[in-house]
C-alpha cells in the first residue's frame, strides 16, 4: 500500500457500501453502477491486502477487518464534517447546525425551554435532537455525528477524548393520577406498596435495579407489576389508570394531573451529565453550551 497516495474515493465507496449493505443499493443511491462499486471495493481490498466484505445473495456483510476499518472511516468522516462546519458556521450564527443526543425523558423536563429560546434567537440554525440508548448516543459522539450528549451516569465509554460534566442531580418518586390520590394517600412507606399496582422500569435497567434493592431492604416483593421501558410509557400508564408509576420527579413537577406519593425511605436518583469532545466543538454548539447552558468550555 502506498501511504503517500491514499485514494479517498475508495474509502468513500467502502463507507457507502457499509451503510447500504449491498453493491446494487449503493450504486442506486450514488448514481453509479454496480460494476464500478464492485471494482472499487476489490481495489481497496487489494491495497489493504484483506477481505472487507462477505458477499451474499442478498447483499454484503462486513468482515471483522471490515468492521475495524469502518470504525476509523466513520471517525474520519465525522472529523471532515466537523471541519466543514467550522469553516461554514459564522460567529453571529446566521447559518449552521446543532446536533444533540439525549433521551426523551431528559428533553421533556430540561431541554425544551433551552431549545425554544435558542431557536427563537437563532432561527437559521438547523437543530437535530437524537434519541436512543446511552451506548448508541456515545457511539454517535465518538464518530462526531452529534455535538454532545445529555444523559445520566454511568456512561459506557473508554474514549479519553470525552469530557463528562455534571449538570444536576434528580430524584425518583412514586406518582399517581391526582383524581386517584385518595386510593393511595395512606401510603407512608415502600412496605405499603406490596399490593399496590406498580408501573416500573423494565428489569435489567439501572433504575429498576435501584428500586428492586429498596424492595429487598424493606422485605417486600410487589405482587402487581407492569414493566415499561420508557419514562413516557410509565407516565402514560399512570395517566390511563394502570397504577402507581416510578419515575423522575421532575417529569411531573409542573403538571397538576399527578400527585407525588412520598414515602419515608430515601429513594434513588440519578446524575444528569453532559458528555462532550471539547476539541470537536464548532461555533454553534459552543454558543449553545455557553449562552444557554451557562457552561464554559475551555
Amino acid at each position: 500500500m502506498n501511504f503517500g497516495n491514499i485514494n479517498l474515493n475508495l474509502y468513500k465507496t467502502f463507507y457507502e457500501v457499509s451503510k447500504y449493505g449491498s453493491f446494487s443499493k449503493t450504486a442506486e443511491m450514488t448514481y453509479s453502477t454496480q460494476s464500478a462499486i464492485s471494482k472499487a471495493i476489490m481495489k481497496l481490498e487489494e491495497e489493504l491486502e484483506t477481505k472487507l466484505f462477505y458477499r451474499k445473495s442478498n447483499g454484503v456483510e462486513l468482515t471483522d477487518k471490515g468492521r475495524e476499518l469502518l470504525y476509523y472511516v466513520e471517525k474520519s468522516y465525522g472529523n471532515l464534517q466537523t471541519a466543514e462546519r467550522m469553516m461554514l458556521e459564522t460567529e453571529n450564527l446566521e447559518r449552521g447546525k446543532l446536533k444533540i443526543g439525549l433521551p426523551s425523558y431528559v428533553a421533556s423536563f430540561y431541554f425544551t425551554d433551552k431549545i425554544k429560546e435558542f431557536n427563537h434567537k437563532y432561527p437559521n440554525i438547523e437543530i437535530t435532537l437524537m434519541n436512543g440508548s446511552t451506548k448508541y448516543l456515545i457511539d454517535l459522539l465518538d464518530k462526531h455525528q452529534i455535538d454532545f450528549v445529555i444523559d445520566s451516569l454511568p456512561v459506557p465509554t473508554n474514549n479519553q477524548d470525552l469530557t463528562i460534566i455534571k449538570l444536576y442531580y434528580v430524584k425518583y418518586s412514586f406518582v399517581c393520577r391526582k383524581d386517584k390520590y385518595d386510593l393511595y394517600k395512606n401510603i407512608k412507606s415502600v412496605k405499603d406498596l406490596e399490593n399496590v399496582p406498580l408501573i416500573l422500569p423494565v428489569p435489567g435497567t439501572q433504575y429498576r435495579k435501584d428500586i428492586d434493592e429498596i424492595f429487598v431492604k424493606c422485605g417486600i416483593e410487589p405482587k402487581k407489576k407492569i414493566n415499561i421501558h420508557t419514562s413516557e410509557g410509565i407516565l402514560n400508564g399512570v395517566k390511563n389508570d394502570m397504577g402507581v408509576g416510578y419515575i423522575l420527579r421532575d417529569l411531573v413537577k409542573d403538571n397538576d394531573e399527578y400527585k407525588y406519593i412520598d414515602v419515608e425511605e430515601e429513594l434513588p436518583g440519578c446524575q444528569i451529565i453532559m458528555v462532550v469532545d471539547k476539541t470537536a466543538l464548532s461555533t454553534v454548539p459552543r454558543k449553545f453550551i455557553d449562552e444557554f447552558m451557562k457552561i464554559e468550555i475551555k
